[in-house]
C-alpha cells in the first residue's frame, strides 16, 4: 500500500476509503521551489545619531585644525580633586594649582604643606557653611555635596546666583590683600564635605616659602589691569566724546599658542571569505552588506568618542565656567534656563540622553508647563525656549542615575562647535571614510582596511554649555 505522501509526490493516487482527495500542492511542497522575501541584515545598534547631523563639518586639508583666539589672561578655571580613606577627604596637592591663586606653581613641598593645612567639616542639608557680612577669611574647597550660593537683593529678598558641588571652590581671592567680608551666602542643599584653608595658615606657608612669594608677585605683574568679563585683555575705545581730544591707541593680541586639533581615527579590519563573495551574492551583495553594517558600527563609536573621547570629547572641552549643577536634581524648567545662560549667543541645538528628555518632560509636566514640539530637520522634536532637544544615547548615564545635558551653538562663522573631517582621502567610500583592500590571506579571506577621520572643535568657551547632575530617576 503506498502512504498519501507517496501519492502527492507522483501527483496521483487514490484517497483511501473515507479520505478527501488532495486537490493542490501543499505549502511546505511549494516552500521547496519558492524564494523567501528576504530583509537586508537588521542591526540594533543603529540610532539617530543627531550629533553627527547636527555638526557643521569643515575640511581638514592638513590634519590638523588650528584654533586661533584672543590672547586671554583667565587664570585657574578648573576644578579640584580629592581623595578619601574612610572618612577622612584629602584634597591632591597638585590639584591646588587649579586656584587663580596658584595657576602654573608646581613646587610640591609648598603644595603638599598647603594640602595638609585644610581641615575637613562634614554637613547636613540647610547649613550655613559661609555667610555674607562675615570676615571672608578662608578658602573653601567642595569635596562632595551642593552649596546654594545666594546674596541679598536691594530690597532684602534673596537671590540665588547659582550653586556649587563637587570640585567646585569658593574665597581663593580672600587669602591675599586687603581682609574683606563674604558677598555671598552659602547654604547647603544635600549632605557633604568641604575643606577649607583659613589665611592665617596659607600665609604661615607664605611666610616660609621664597617661591610662592615670587609666584604671587609674577602672577599678579602678568595679569594687565583691565580685563573683558572673559578675561581678554580689553581694547581701548573713545566713544561719546566731542570736540578733539587726543584718542586712545591699541592693538589686538593674539594667543601665542593657540589650540590645534588633529583628526582622530576609528578603524577596523573587514574580513569576509572568498567562497562566500563568489557563491553567496544573490540576491544580496555580502560584501556590500557586511560593509554597510561595519560603517554603521564606526558611525556609532565616531558619535561616541565626540562626546566621551578625553582630548576631543565635548563632555571634557566646555569651559568650567560655562558647567552649571541642577539646583535640586531633576532637570526642571529654571535649570534649563539656566544652561542656555550659558550659551546664550545663539544656542543652536540641546542634546540629552533619552532618560533626560523623559526626566525633562515630567518635570515640566509636574509644575503644568506643555512645551510644544518643533519641526527640525523633517522631525518633530521636543524644545525649550524654541531650541531643539535631540537625543544622543552616547551622553553617559552614572551608576547612581546622573548625567550631562548639553546645549551648544554651531557653525565657523558662528564662533560655535564644528566637525572636523577631510574628504578626498585615498579609497573614499564616503566622505572622510575609506575602504582599502589589503589582500587574500593564505586562508582565501579577504581583509578590507576601514578607517574613519574626524574630530570636533569649540571655537570660543562660550559656544559649549554642560546642565551637571541631572537625575533621571523618577
Amino acid at each position: 500500500m503506498t502512504t498519501a505522501a507517496e501519492r502527492n509526490a507522483g501527483g496521483e493516487g487514490r484517497a483511501e476509503e473515507g479520505e478527501q482527495p488532495q486537490l493542490s500542492l501543499t505549502t511546505a511542497a511549494a516552500r521547496n521551489l519558492a524564494t523567501t522575501t528576504k530583509t537586508p541584515p537588521q542591526m540594533q545598534g543603529i540610532t539617530s545619531r543627531w550629533l553627527l547631523k547636527v555638526l557643521p563639518w569643515v575640511q581638514v586639508s592638513g590634519g590638523t585644525f588650528r584654533v586661533n583666539r584672543r590672547l586671554s589672561h583667565t587664570l585657574g578655571d578648573g576644578r579640584v580633586e580629592f581623595v578619601s580613606t574612610g572618612s577622612d577627604v584629602r584634597v591632591i596637592p597638585l590639584e591646588l594649582s587649579e586656584l587663580p591663586l596658584l595657576r602654573g606653581y608646581d613646587d610640591r613641598d609648598v603644595l603638599e604643606a598647603l594640602a595638609d593645612r585644610c581641615e575637613q567639616r562634614d554637613f547636613g542639608p540647610g547649613e550655613v557653611l559661609v555667610e555674607a557680612g562675615t570676615p571672608a577669611d578662608r578658602l573653601v574647597l567642595i569635596a562632595h555635596g551642593k552649596l546654594r550660593r545666594t546674596v541679598r537683593g536691594r530690597y532684602d529678598e534673596e537671590t540665588t546666583l547659582g550653586v556649587l558641588a563637587d570640585g567646585d571652590f569658593t574665597g581663593d581671592d580672600r587669602l591675599t590683600g586687603t581682609p574683606a567680608l563674604w558677598d555671598h551666602t552659602l547654604t547647603s542643599l544635600t549632605s557633604g564635605t568641604v575643606l577649607t584653608l583659613d589665611r592665617g595658615a596659607f600665609e604661615a606657608v607664605l611666610a616660609q616659602s621664597g617661591s610662592l612669594r615670587s609666584h604671587l608677585e609674577s602672577a599678579r605683574a602678568a595679569v594687565p589691569g583691565r580685563r573683558t568679563e572673559n578675561g581678554e585683555s580689553a581694547i581701548a575705545l573713545a566713544s561719546g566724546h566731542a570736540g578733539e581730544p587726543e584718542l586712545p591707541g591699541t592693538f589686538v593680541d593674539y594667543d601665542l599658542s593657540p589650540r590645534e586639533y588633529e583628526l582622530s581615527v576609528a578603524q577596523t579590519v573587514l574580513r569576509v571569505h572568498t567562497r562566500v563573495a563568489d557563491l553567496y551574492n544573490h540576491p544580496m551583495n555580502q560584501l556590500e552588506e557586511q560593509l554597510r553594517l561595519t560603517i554603521e558600527a564606526l558611525r556609532e563609536r565616531q558619535e561616541h568618542e565626540l562626546v566621551n573621547n578625553s582630548e576631543i570629547g565635548l563632555l571634557h572641552n566646555a569651559d568650567m565656567k560655562h558647567r552649571v549643577h541642577t539646583r535640586s536634581g531633576p532637570p526642571t524648567p529654571d535649570d534649563l534656563d539656566e544652561l542656555l545662560a550659558t550659551v546664550w549667543k545663539d544656542p543652536s541645538v540641546i542634546l540629552a540622553h533619552p532618560k533626560a528628555i523623559s526626566a525633562i518632560g515630567r518635570e515640566c509636566s509636574s509644575r503644568g508647563i506643555y512645551p510644544q514640539a518643533i519641526q527640525y530637520e523633517g522631525h518633530s522634536v521636543p524644545a525649550w525656549r524654541g531650541v531643539p532637544i535631540l537625543p544622543c544615547n552616547k551622553i553617559p548615564v552614572s551608576a547612581h542615575g546622573s548625567t550631562s545635558v548639553l546645549a551648544m551653538r554651531t557653525g565657523e562663522k558662528e564662533r560655535g562647535v564644528v566637525g572636523l573631517h577631510q574628504t578626498g582621502i585615498p579609497d573614499e567610500y564616503s566622505p572622510s571614510l575609506s575602504v582599502r583592500f589589503m589582500g587574500i590571506n593564505e586562508k582565501a579571506v579577504m581583509s578590507y582596511l576601514v578607517s574613519a577621520y574626524y574630530s570636533a572643535a569649540v571655537m570660543v568657551p562660550d559656544a559649549l554649555g554642560i546642565l551637571e547632575d541631572v537625575e533621571i530617576g523618577h
